[in-house]
């Protein structure tokens, strides 16, 4: 199979995910309470709490060790590392993703709520001034887009809001 082809199933795959997330999203109880306390509404007396969905035990990722093979914008630039083993992304068991972004690591929280979904928090980072042209700064800052994911052939594609970007990686050794 060549890459094009390759690619566009990857994109059709994200894209049913994408679509699966939004529905879902549409069809949950609408009655939920902001938790922002500067914007808070109260619900009515009487009506129950409702929770914040808690993040769904994903054993297909957690504990699964990837390195980064591209970055594919989806307006056709795309970004490869040299050497893979300096860009890799480790999911934790306990829910904290740990990055290494060519000279510097990085570390965050990762979830996922559901088949094809996934999340991360603020990815936070040392700050040395690598010899990479730019791609460890441009991998750090494509997890907080995150959404979806795919893994295809043994490798992890991950796609960014809006058909942004899609995030190949491979096994780690």
């Amino acid at each position: 199979m060549n890459s094009d082809t390759r690619l566009k199933g990857v994109l059709l795959a994200l894209s049913l995910a994408l679509v699966l997330t939004a529905c879902s999203d549409s069809t949950e109880d609408s009655a939920q309470v902001e938790t922002n306390p500067d914007t808070a509404v109260s619900a009515a007396p009487g009506a129950p709490e409702i929770a914040e969905p808690a993040a769904s035990e994903n054993t297909e990722l957690a504990g699964t060790a990837w390195e980064l093979l591209e970055i594919q914008s989806m307006d056709d630039s795309s970004w490869a590392p040299d050497d893979p083993s300096r860009y890799t992304l480790v999911f934790g068991e306990d829910g904290q993703a740990r990055m290494q972004l060519d000279c510097n690591r990085g570390m965050g929280s990762w979830r996922s709520e559901g088949p094809g979904q996934l999340t991360f928090g603020p990815v936070a980072g040392t700050r040395a001034l690598c010899q990479d042209d730019g791609l460890s700064e441009r991998y750090a800052a494509q997890f907080e887009w995150v959404r979806t994911y795919v893994l295809e052939d043994g490798h992890l594609f991950l796609a960014t809001m809006a058909d942004g970007a899609i995030i190949e990686f491979q096994p780690a050794e």
